[in-house]
C-alpha cells in the first residue's frame, strides 16, 4: 500500500475488506476445478517468503515493507477505526502483507462473477513456513495464473528449473495465459544522490530510498524466455487539475486480441516499474500500453529523455508456447479502496479474451 492511497477518503468510501462470494478460510486445501469450455479458472500466486518478509528487522532502512503501525501513521486517520486496532488487526509488517490479501478481494469477486469459478490465492512460502513451488499439480486446474512479483531480492526467492518446466508445459496447453506482474526497483544504484532523487520522484514515504523486489519473477521470465526486466519505480502523470491517472498511450493497432477495449486507464500507484524490453530485436513482444510519467519530478529515466514507460505487454502464442503471457504491474489487481469502470473492464477483458 502507498501513502497516497491510504489518504483521507470521502466518507463513504471505506476500505473493501469483505469476500462477498463465500466466507474467508484459512488453512484450506484447495479441490480441484473442473474445466469447462469458454470459462476461465484464474489461480494467483505471490512469489514472496511470508515469514522472511514479516520477521525483517525494523531497524532496517531498506528492502522491507512498512509495518501496519507506520501505515496507520503516514495515512492517518483512515486506518484509525477498531478493526485496524491491535486487538483486531496485526501491527507489524504480517499486518502489511495482510492489506495485500485484503486489497485483491475485490478482483477475485469480479472475476469469481464473469467465471462462475472461485479464485485461490497461493503463496511461495505462507504463515505458516510452508512452501509451495510453482508445480504442474497446481497448475493442473488453472487456465489464466497471475505471479505476484512482491518479493523482496535480498531474499533469495527464484524459480528453480521444475518450476520453470511446469510453467512452460502449462503454457503448451491451448487457452491458458500467463500474467506476471513484478512491482518496482526502486534504488538499483550505489549513488545515494541517485537513490534520494528517485525517492523524491515518486514520493511516498512510505517506501525507503532502496527497495528493490522481484528476483523470483527475474528468474522465471529469464527461464521462460521473456525479453523483459522491470526497472524503477515511476510516478505516473495525472490529468491536470485532478488526482486521475492520465491515459494509457496504447497501441490498439498491436492489440488483436482485444485486451484494451474500452481500456483507458489503469489504476493510480505512485511507483510504478518500466518493463524494459533487453532485446531490441525481439520481434515475439508486444508493448500494448505505455504510461505518461510524472515529468514535474526529476528522474533519471525522464532525464535520459524518456516521457512514458512500459506498462502492458504482450507475448502472442508462438510454436510449442500456445498460452499468451502478459506483463502487468500487480498493483493493477489490488485496490483496497475501490477500482473504476476501465480497470473493471481490463479484468473482465483477462477473463473473456484469453
Amino acid at each position: 500500500m502507498s501513502a497516497e492511497e491510504g489518504k483521507t477518503p470521502d466518507s463513504s468510501e471505506k476500505p473493501q475488506t469483505i469476500a462477498t462470494n463465500s466466507p474467508r478460510s484459512y488453512n484450506h486445501v484447495n479441490q480441484p476445478r473442473k474445466y469447462v469450455a469458454g470459462r476461465k479458472r484464474f489461480s494467483i500466486y505471490w512469489t514472496w517468503s511470508y515469514p522472511w518478509e514479516a520477521n525483517r528487522d525494523v531497524a532496517e532502512l531498506d528492502n522491507r515493507f512498512s509495518t501496519m503501525t507506520e501505515v496507520r501513521r503516514v495515512a492517518w486517520p483512515r486506518y484509525e477505526r477498531p478493526e485496524w486496532s491491535e486487538h483486531e488487526f496485526l501491527q507489524g509488517i504480517a499486518g502489511t502483507l495482510e492489506l495485500f490479501h485484503l486489497s485483491i478481494l475485490r478482483f477475485q469477486n469480479l472475476i469469481s462473477e464473469a467465471t462462475g469459478y472461485s479464485v485461490p490465492v497461493y503463496q511461495r512460502i505462507d504463515q505458516a513456513g510452508r512452501r509451495l513451488p510453482l508445480s504442474e499439480q497446481m497448475l493442473a486446474d488453472t487456465d489464466t495464473l497471475l505471479v505476484f512479483g512482491l518479493d523482496h531480492m535480498i531474499t533469495e526467492q527464484e524459480a528453480d528449473s521444475d518450476e520453470i518446466e511446469a510453467v512452460r508445459n502449462f503454457l503448451r496447453r491451448e487457452g491458458t495465459c500467463l500474467i506476471i506482474g513484478p512491482h518496482h526497483d526502486v534504488g538499483s544504484s550505489d549513488d545515494l544522490k541517485q537513490r534520494d532523487q528517485e525517492y523524491a520522484h515518486h514520493g511516498d514515504p512510505l517506501v525507503p530510498r532502496q527497495q528493490r523486489f522481484g528476483r523470483y519473477t527475474r528468474t522465471l521470465i529469464k527461464g521462460l524466455g521473456v525479453p523483459v526486466e522491470n526497472r524503477w519505480g515511476l510516478r505516473p502523470a495525472v490529468v491536470d487539475g485532478t488526482r486521475q491517472i492520465a491515459p494509457l498511450s496504447a497501441a490498439r493497432d498491436l492489440d488483436t486480441r482485444g485486451w484494451l477495449t474500452g481500456v483507458t486507464t489503469f489504476n493510480f500507484h505512485p511507483h510504478l516499474p518500466h518493463y524494459a524490453l533487453t532485446s531490441d530485436d525481439d520481434k515475439s513482444i508486444r508493448v500494448l500500453a505505455r504510461q505518461p510519467i510524472d515529468l514535474s519530478r526529476p528522474h533519471p529515466f525522464t532525464d535520459a529523455g524518456n516521457r512514458e514507460f512500459n506498462a502492458f505487454l504482450w507475448m502472442p502464442p508462438n510454436g510449442a508456447r500456445a498460452g499468451d503471457i502478459l506483463l502487468v504491474d500487480l498493483t493493477i489487481f489490488t485496490t483496497l479502496f475501490g477500482g473504476t469502470e476501465s480497470l473493471d473492464r481490463f479484468w473482465n477483458n483477462l477473463a473473456t479474451r484469453a
